[in-house]
């Protein structure tokens, strides 16, 4: 089995997906290289927010791939994540050619022309680099899982009316889920697994100093010594990666030079969506009263 060819060893994983400002762990750089380098699809599962959509970004801009996303969710179906024929336009050729054979007028109308590509056969059409991001797969249907199978297995598509068309050059594939419910056997056994779950201290700091540079390092530390607080919580939504980002921005914004008790309790609605959760965090933080 051929693979994108993006990376030559794991090394190579991190010093490239550093100079997008991800900042790999070795898991996550070892299963992106064998990703690339076995051609197989890569399944990341964690909670949100924790940087699964910026892995296969981040692959992108390190491939000088095309980003092609198909979003999932409930209701998603075939039209929307293979293709669909554009009717009104096969409606006028019909019209136009009225005069003709229907075998004629059937041979023109499902064409290329009249065809409408959606992600999945957008993804394998072509000999362009591409990275396939199929985002939060646990929202769709039970039932869009049957049309990612073809896919996965052999990175081609069949279109009834053309037959089958298959990748001339693979996509690497990333598969995000938050694990909202359970994916299929079939899918997971397609595809190379992942769990991508809160960054230790350490980590989270320096990917706080790479995203937010202007903030001094006695902050960061702070910040993410309180986000880690937080998420040790009984919490209705402990805060992402991204939220500890949001609220390293925040305070870089209002000119902090360090974490006083006041101002943590003001920004907290940065990180923290809910009013039952802010108040918990007050009380258990120890924060000061307005």
């Amino acid at each position: 089995m051929t693979g994108t060819g993006y990376f030559t060893s794991v090394d190579d994983v991190f010093v490239k997906l550093a100079e997008t400002g991800y900042l790999a762990s070795t898991a996550v750089a070892t299963t992106v290289f064998l990703a690339d380098r076995l051609g197989k699809p890569l399944l990341v599962e964690g909670p949100a927010g924790v940087g699964k959509t910026e892995l296969a970004k981040s692959v992108a801009t390190v491939a000088g791939a095309r980003l092609i996303r198909l979003q999932c969710y409930e209701g998603v179906d075939e039209a929307r994540a293979l293709y669909e024929w554009n009717h009104a336009k096969q409606l006028l050729r019909i019209t136009a050619g009225r005069d003709e054979t229907w075998d004629q007028t059937r041979t023109d109308i499902f064409s290329e022309e009249f065809l409408l590509t959606r992600p999945l056969l957008t993804a394998i059409r072509g000999g362009d680099p591409k990275v396939l991001l199929i985002d939060e797969t646990d929202k769709a249907d039970v039932e869009v899982e049957g049309l990612l199978l073809e896919v996965l297995s052999d990175f081609q598509v069949t279109v009834p009316e053309l037959g089958t068309i298959t990748a001339t050059r693979r996509p690497f594939t990333v598969l995000t889920s938050n694990a909202t419910r359970e994916l299929s056997e079939a899918l997971r056994r397609r595809c190379l697994f992942l769990h991508l779950g809160f960054p230790d201290e350490e980590l989270e700091r320096r990917i706080v100093r790479t995203k937010v540079p202007g903030l001094g390092e006695a902050l960061a530390a702070s910040v993410v010594r309180v986000v880690a607080a937080l998420r040790a919580m009984d919490l209705r939504k402990v805060p992402s990666v991204a939220e500890t980002i949001d609220w390293a921005r925040t305070l870089l914004a209002l000119g902090a030079d360090t974490l006083e008790d006041r101002l943590v309790r003001d920004t907290l609605g940065v990180i923290l969506k809910h009013q039952e959760d802010v108040e918990k965090a007050t009380g258990k933080l120890q924060l000061d009263t307005p």
